[in-house]
């Protein structure tokens, strides 16, 4: 049963005060920086390497997510379930680790005396402090977002669907690409955005293992860090771009359901029909 009119307000002052927690911070920075001093905050030269290196990072980060990231996610969904719960843990331990410990394990990892560290010092290969090293950290922070959300869309498929699909021929293979992958399309979008997100915004385990090199490993939360120590008006100038950025992504992950259906509606919709007989039946 519904609670009447009368019987919302209680609830709704409890909860206002988590409400303009969550609000008040975002306009706050929205009005914290007027169109100058937005201006002289993007001309910094902090601005716009940083703005090219996480571009690029994440756009990297994400291919190699969703790359290695969706046949993961199908094992997942398909998978039998005792082996699949301990993978799924590990998957998941990213999301609840630090972000400082996991730029610490990295290090552990890939550093000079780190686990292939020796390996790699006989290949000539350098990892930490360097844009790949970069790259490997959003990789960590993001994609157990987008296994998720990819494995979660995966298991909501009519199994059936599929079986029917190898009956008419198509490989194990054929059934995924040609009808798992598009019936879960929309899950999958929503679970790039996320992960994109979470690239986008990953600090400790960058600073970390990558440190804040200009150029080279200072992406955009790590150049927020440093213009706060000289120049607010940059920092601001960072974090409303990053906002920005963040609710174009929330908008997007909210449509895509939507706009999928729709465009799926309106392709069937569009379906040839057959042209009747000449002459009669």
């Amino acid at each position: 049963m519904r609670p009447g009119r009368s019987g919302r307000w209680p609830v709704l002052l409890v909860a206002a005060p988590i409400l303009g927690l969550l609000v008040v911070p975002l306009v706050a920075l929205g009005l914290a920086s007027s169109p100058s001093d937005l201006a002289i905050g993007m001309g910094d030269p902090l601005f716009g390497p940083a703005l090219w290196l996480s571009a690029r990072t994440t756009l990297v980060s994400l291919a190699i997510v969703i790359g290695m990231g969706t046949p993961l996610a199908w094992w997942l969904a398909v998978g039998p379930s005792g082996r699949t719960r301990v993978v799924e843990l590990l998957v998941d331990l990213p999301i609840v680790m630090p972000p400082a410990v996991v730029g610490i394990a990295l290090l552990m990892t890939f550093g000079r005396s780190g686990l292939f560290g020796a390996q790699l010092d006989f290949l000539g290969i350098q990892v930490p402090f360097t844009t790949t090293a970069v790259v490997l950290a959003q990789v960590v922070v993001s994609a157990p977002f987008y296994v998720q959300a990819a494995s979660a869309a995966f298991r909501r498929i009519d199994q059936d669907l599929l079986i029917v699909g190898r009956t008419l021929g198509q490989s194990s293979r054929g059934a995924f690409l040609r009808i798992a992958v598009p019936l879960a399309l929309p899950g999958l979008v929503g679970g790039a955005a996320l992960a994109w997100a979470r690239a986008l915004g990953e600090f400790g385990a960058t600073l970390l293992f990558a440190g804040n090199l200009p150029g080279t490993t200072q992406t955009m939360p790590l150049a927020i860090y440093m213009a706060l120590e000289s120049d607010v008006r940059v920092a601001v100038a960072l974090s409303l771009v990053l906002a920005a950025v963040s609710l174009l992504l929330l908008l997007a992950l909210r449509s895509a359901p939507a706009a999928w259906t729709f465009l799926h509606s309106t392709t069937l919709g569009r379906a040839p029909r057959r042209a009747p007989r000449e002459g009669g039946a």
